[in-house]
């Protein structure tokens, strides 16, 4: 398999271009979660502001470029990670989603849209997870495509599986494009190429 990248020269992103994150504050200060929130999801606000930090790397020149024929492209990608924190939503609120009855939404269409979808959700997610009952977590949610279940297990399982994890996925795949087309990588679990750590 051949990889092409594109001619163009990235420029680096320059920060004043970037949307401020609102929650910048809350989502790193782990010391901030309430007792009711089970400690396996100390991690989840500085998974979501790493997450922010790539996406704030994505060029919009490159919207729909995609490394082979089989890929999502580079925005797809960035809005789908704009939509995951909706999901981890339905996932505290629910007892199930149906993949096939999800309301339909116009997807974001450059990374300013996206960083604004993303920290609407990500704001929604951290009240949610807040706002849950201490009993709740152990409780069944299931997901669904047309009435039949494809994934059932207990909440606090589902957000981490669905909210982070699945994240963390899409997360590092967005990072390889960003390599690819010559963007400079931000530091994740460690320094980059790049970037040093909390660069």
């Amino acid at each position: 398999m051949t990889l092409h990248a594109p001619d163009a020269t990235i420029r680096c992103v320059q920060e004043s271009s970037i949307p401020p994150n609102p929650r910048s504050r809350r989502m790193t200060d782990t010391a901030a979660a309430p007792s009711t929130r089970p400690a396996a999801f100390g991690d989840l606000e500085p998974e979501l502001a790493t997450t922010r930090r790539v996406l704030e790397r994505v060029p919009d020149e490159h919207w729909d470029w995609k490394p082979h024929e089989k890929s999502m492209t580079l925005g797809r990608i960035a809005s789908h990670l704009a939509e995951l924190p909706y999901l981890a939503v339905t996932i505290l609120q629910r007892d199930e989603f149906d993949v096939v009855n999800r309301p339909k939404t116009t997807p974001p269409a450059n990374r300013e849209e996206v960083l604004r979808a993303y920290d609407q959700g990500v704001a929604a997610l951290v009240a949610a997870v807040d706002a849950a009952a201490p009993g709740s977590w152990g409780q069944t949610w299931a997901l669904k495509a047309a009435g039949k279940t494809f994934i059932s297990m207990p909440r606090a399982a589902a957000l981490r599986s669905m909210g982070i994890s699945h994240p963390i996925h899409h997360r590092g795949q967005l990072t390889v494009y960003l390599r690819l087309l010559g963007v400079p990588v931000p530091s994740v679990y460690g320094p980059t190429a790049d970037e040093p750590f909390g660069g």
